[in-house]
């Protein structure tokens, strides 16, 4: 094997920003001493059952405005075509 040419590897302790853990999530080996993460299972929204549809930008709104707008045009055309016959 070549001198110098693999990494240094560390006991890494993983612990997650939101704090609730209270520090370490759980201890493995890294080129890095310690790596933060941004959620775990204490605070991720599938596991807590606090889910809930973040949209800012109105996209579920203009959805179903379209979608409504597109099923009134259907049930004009049919209630007109049954009139016509």
């Amino acid at each position: 094997m070549k001198k110098g040419f693999h990494p240094k590897y560390y006991k890494c302790n993983v612990i997650c920003n939101c704090g609730e853990n209270k520090g370490v999530l759980f201890t493995t080996r890294s080129t890095v001493p310690e790596i933060k993460v941004e959620i775990c299972s204490q605070c991720h929204p599938f596991f807590t059952g606090t889910q809930k549809i973040v949209d800012t930008a109105g996209r579920v709104e203009k959805f179903n405005k379209r979608y409504a707008k597109s099923k009134k045009s259907e049930a004009e055309a049919t209630a007109a075509a049954e009139t016509a016959s």
